[in-house]
């Protein structure tokens, strides 16, 4: 007995002492990291301290407001967000989001800044997770040369004369989608169903892969690929920034096959037989009779077939989703754009495919939509990186540093649109005054244009075309409210109630 007992009690010392070392380790550590903390807060203060940055705090590092930020955006609070680090800091502030040192702006004069900026200066490098998922050789990653030639590539399929040619082929895609999704439907989720749609149309014309099981391989890693692109950097299993690498480490392999089987076509000239030139045809053939300097490398056709995927998905689905929303609420606005697609229909067989000259007609309608970009903007962020220092009214953007401009708080702005809680089109028409430079940006603006614009007038309009003259609908729940989870998302998807026309 007394042998148990002292063999418990030499036993126990060990263990306590070596507790006692482990709390010492523990103690020691976070006196270390605490000094290292330290001491990059007094080389970062003595860095600039001869140098005047925007106000504001970077807080915790990488992490900083990236959680509340996030929840902001996802609440489609980001304008309250905005204001409340105005109001305690000025117009000019700065904060640390997604893994970066960043200077928060707004207003025309921001807008115009951050679009018209040397290139090579203020780069459109994104944070890390967009360069992780979308790849290090895409357009917004790119700058000075390399930038010019793969924008001129990207505009060389995106210009009128060749989009005029794809009208059949998005009126084809539409039809198809709306005799499998909609017809023989009482109830749809609206936006769920566009995307399907808006991916549909994109697998066409970017890859020119036709319907089948092909394209359906691709939509869930795209899927996962979009909802990593803004969140934190922290890769971690089951994280959404893992999953989205995940899916982009997937995805590769196909494009890659992809490549490799349009480049074999376009050598044997295959292409030609009855074939729209897709986007990755399109890249091929950048510099096969011209300078070869100009030809893109395979990663760079990648990279940037997932920009072009991803922009085009979301954005112009959220757009039309918004509208079917908007005709089911406002009667007048919906008999307007009846009346108006009744018209071009009438000087048409009743099956033949829409026309660019169709589209062009169609000017109520856009002014909608136009004014719906307004109110809902599809996107609201535009994310810059500074290769320099950089002097702005009076503050310096350190090199490095990211910037954040909230690109459509003008949208809002009283002094800039009468009454700008109102939906009202004609604020778009012909003869009314058009808004101030940089005010109105929902494809950006000067040299940073979006080019793909006109794809998504395009898109938008044949399907509403086709839609109001289809079906008839009304929404289940008129209340359906939308998160932006980074884009907006409607709880319940947009549930609508349609009816078939004869």
């Amino acid at each position: 007995m007394c042998e148990n007992m002292q063999y418990t009690t030499i036993s126990f010392k060990p263990l306590s002492t070596t507790i006692i070392q482990i709390m010492n380790l523990v103690v020691l550590v976070t006196f270390l990291l605490s000094l290292f903390l330290l001491s990059l807060s007094y080389i970062f203060k003595n860095k600039y301290s001869s140098v005047r940055v925007p106000p504001g705090s970077l807080g915790l590092p990488v992490i900083g407001q990236t959680i509340s930020f996030l929840n902001a955006l996802k609440a489609d609070k980001v304008e309250e967000w905005v204001h409340k680090g105005v109001s305690k800091h000025g117009p000019i502030w700065k904060t640390n989001l997604l893994g970066y040192p960043t200077v928060v702006l707004h207003g025309p004069t921001a807008n115009k800044f951050i679009f018209t900026f040397d290139v090579n200066v203020l780069t459109n490098t994104s944070p890390p997770s967009f360069s992780r998922i979308m790849g290090s050789k895409n357009i917004f990653e790119l700058f000075g040369y390399d930038h010019k030639r793969v924008r001129a590539a990207l505009l060389s399929f995106l210009k009128l004369d060749v989009l005029k040619q794809y009208v059949a082929k998005v009126d084809e895609e539409i039809k198809h989608h709306l005799q499998i999704h909609w017809h023989g439907k009482n109830e749809v989720q609206v936006q769920p169903l566009i995307k399907t749609l808006t991916f549909n149309i994109i697998c066409s014309l970017v890859f020119g892969i036709e319907k089948g099981p092909k394209r359906e391989k691709f939509l869930p890693l795209f899927k996962d690929m979009i909802e990593g692109l803004l969140s934190i950097p922290i890769n971690l299993p089951f994280t959404k920034f893992s999953r989205g690498i995940l899916a982009r480490k997937k995805m590769e392999p196909m494009l890659i096959d992809l490549v490799h089987e349009k480049r074999v076509a376009l050598e044997n000239k295959k292409h030609l037989a009855n074939h729209h030139k897709d986007l990755i045809t399109t890249f091929l053939s950048i510099g096969d009779d011209e300078d070869s300097s100009t030809m893109m490398s395979d990663e760079e056709i990648i990279d940037n077939i997932i920009v072009v995927m991803i922009g085009g998905y979301d954005t112009t689905s959220i757009l039309i989703t918004f509208l079917v929303k908007l005709m089911a609420d406002n009667k007048s606005i919906y008999s307007n754009i009846i009346q108006e697609q009744e018209e071009i229909a009438k000087s048409k067989a009743s099956d033949e495919a829409l026309t660019w000259e169709d589209l062009s007609k169609m000017k109520y309608t856009w002014r909608v939509a136009s004014e719906m970009m307004r109110i809902n903007p599809p996107t609201s962020l535009v994310f810059r990186r500074a290769m320099k220092d950089i002097e702005y009214k009076g503050f310096i953007i350190p090199k490095g540093w990211q910037v954040l401009l909230y690109s459509f708080m003008t949208h809002m702005d009283k002094d800039i649109f009468e009454d700008p809680a109102k939906f009202d089109p004609t604020r778009f028409e012909k003869h009314a005054p058009s808004p101030p430079p940089y005010t109105y940006v929902p494809f950006g603006a000067g040299p940073r244009m979006c080019p793909g614009i006109e794809l998504a007038k395009m898109e938008t309009l044949a399907m509403i075309h086709l839609l109001v003259r289809r079906f008839t609908w009304e929404l289940i729940n008129k209340d359906e409210s939308f998160k932006r989870i980074p884009l907006p998302e409607f709880d319940h998807g947009l549930l609508a109630r349609i009816t078939p026309l004869k």
